[in-house]
């Protein structure tokens, strides 16, 4: 996995330093749940925290999903080398093209997302994939607080706020989705960036 990392770090898929940094943040997103049964990372990328953590629950099923041709064929080939194809799946495509796919909405016990977008973007690609009681776990910067998730517009998107889950690695908050979503949610694909919101 580190291998593979570091290959995505040459190609700008993940950021300065160690790779073992990158490693210790996505331990924050496995302290944050329990295992699933069937997870998504949003904007995957450089496969964090999506590649870890299938690789670490090893009885769960997922979807790595990203917009970018270079980043999908980099995540094709490390899911390979992972040997990881029974139960990963890597998906081209936009978040709110797939949100709106009758066979993604509903479905995943777990989204995941990291640098994906700020947290009126993520919430609103993030929950159409959540069945009820589904769990969106969201990177947060140093230093964040709650106002960033207004509780308001949170249960505009059947998402109600359960706090944080912190460790040296970094800090990830953790949203319950309390229904499904309705299905105006999401809007099209570049609409939730451009006016997001809050």
């Amino acid at each position: 996995m580190l291998a593979a990392w570091r290959r995505a770090q040459r190609l700008g898929f993940l950021g300065p330093g160690p790779v073992e940094e990158h490693l210790r943040h996505a331990d924050v997103f496995r302290a944050a749940v329990p295992s699933p049964d069937f997870a998504i990372d949003l904007g995957s990328g450089g496969g964090v925290p999506g590649l870890a953590l299938a690789v670490w629950w090893p009885e769960s099923r997922w979807v790595l999903l990203d917009a970018g041709d270079r980043r999908t064929v980099f995540l094709e080939d490390a899911v390979r080398e992972l040997e990881l194809r029974d139960r990963v799946e890597v998906m081209r495509s936009a978040a709110e093209d797939a949100g709106r796919r009758p066979e993604m909405r509903g479905r995943f016990d777990l989204v995941v997302a990291r640098s994906f977008g700020a947290p009126a973007v993520v919430g609103e690609c993030g929950a159409p994939f959540l069945r009820e009681g589904g769990a969106l776990l969201v990177a947060e910067p140093p230093g964040s607080d709650s106002s960033r998730w207004p509780a308001d517009r949170l249960r505009e998107l059947s998402l109600e706020d359960e706090g944080c889950v912190q460790q040296d690695g970094g800090t990830v908050r953790v949203l319950r989705q309390i229904r499904l979503v309705s299905d105006d949610i999401p809007r099209r694909a570049g609409v939730p960036g451009r006016r997001p919101r809050w």
